[in-house]
């Protein structure tokens, strides 16, 4: 089958950093179920593995996560699934990726891909809202409100792609007052577009921002990006007792001091913990697809899919990479179909 890897890492601008191949057909086993794939988007956490890992001698890394496809065979253990089911998901960061012809995923981190959706449309979509999914309701459990607070969330990078899903997830399932963050007139009307009650502009001091649109501290913060250069703001604006919740990465460590006279919680969002750890509450990842796939098929909430690339070649693929690295993507970036 053919697929799309890397033996070294290295830069984009690098010919070699993302390469064709042809690799032998899995088979499932288990849980597991072969997936025909249809289209592929590409997530920033594929650029970061692409940079920093190092696959062994010989060997080639296969990047990609979230996938649309087709059903082609199931492990023996499978009771979700049959072949000819179209689902979708965001595979395992300790699996081969999903940026091949076929595919292997445990059916319990599936969903059935909405019906109202293409292939692309579908792909874009599952690791932001799984992401967004469990770090509104596993996480800052925005059910259960902040007392004394503004019921409001605070949601940094609103444009990019689990900013995107995240305000839609809190508009539709909660009654919180949404303030998106954007830097450009494009990025900040995407994020209205999604249903962002306010946009502020993160690219100026954004405690100032907060504060002048005149409500209250906010209960919780979801911070997508750049944490750490938002940190003492984030302070500032979150309420006493407050939740914030963090995905970005800390190389250089992130000092919580700042929020200790308020006792604001912290937590951390990962959705390949799941997976990764096999935890017993895996299949709640099959039944939160569901549920997304059940809103967009009621036309509550949309993909966010922005850009098609092309077919999904190491060409294309270096390309999506290049965009994800600028820091200047909208929503998401999907490969559709292999070369015929």
């Amino acid at each position: 089958m053919r697929a799309i890897g890397f033996h070294h890492p290295q830069p984009i601008t690098s010919e070699t950093a993302l390469v064709d191949l042809n690799l032998p057909m899995p088979t499932a086993e288990g849980h597991d179920l072969l997936v025909e794939i249809k289209a592929i988007s590409v997530n920033p956490v594929d650029t970061k593995v692409r940079r920093s890992f190092t696959p062994a001698a010989g060997e080639a890394r296969i990047l990609g996560y979230d996938a649309a496809g087709v059903v082609k065979a199931v492990g023996p253990d499978v009771t979700l699934f049959q072949p000819g089911d179209e689902v979708y998901y965001a595979g395992a960061i300790n699996r081969p990726g999903t940026n091949a012809e076929y595919h292997l995923v445990d059916e319990r981190i599936v969903g059935r891909k909405p019906a109202a959706l293409s292939f692309a449309e579908a792909a874009a979509l599952p690791l932001t809202a799984i992401t967004a999914y469990e770090a509104l309701f596993d996480r800052l459990k925005v059910k259960d409100s902040v007392l004394g607070a503004e019921n409001a969330i605070l949601i940094t990078g609103g444009a990019g792609g689990v900013g995107s899903i995240a305000i839609q997830l809190a508009k539709q399932l909660t009654d919180l007052t949404v303030i998106a963050t954007a830097s450009r007139p494009e990025t900040a009307e995407w994020a209205k577009s999604l249903g962002a009650d306010y946009v502020i502009d993160h690219s100026k001091p954004l405690a100032e921002e907060y504060a002048a649109l005149g409500i209250g501290a906010s209960g919780f913060i979801f911070s997508v990006t750049h944490s750490s250069q938002h940190r003492l703001a984030m302070a500032e604006i979150i309420a006493p007792m407050g939740r914030i919740c963090l995905i970005d990465d800390f190389p250089e460590g992130f000092d919580i001091l700042a929020f200790k006279q308020k006792v604001v919680s912290l937590h951390w969002e990962f959705m390949f913990s799941r997976p990764l750890f096999q935890t017993p509450d895996l299949i709640e990842q099959h039944k939160l697809l569901t549920h997304v796939a059940e809103l967009i098929d009621a036309g509550k909430i949309r993909t966010t899919l922005d850009t098609v690339l092309g077919p999904i070649t190491a060409t294309n693929l270096r390309e999506a990479h290049r965009i994800i690295e600028s820091n200047r993507a909208r929503g998401k970036i999907v490969l559709e179909g292999f070369p015929g």
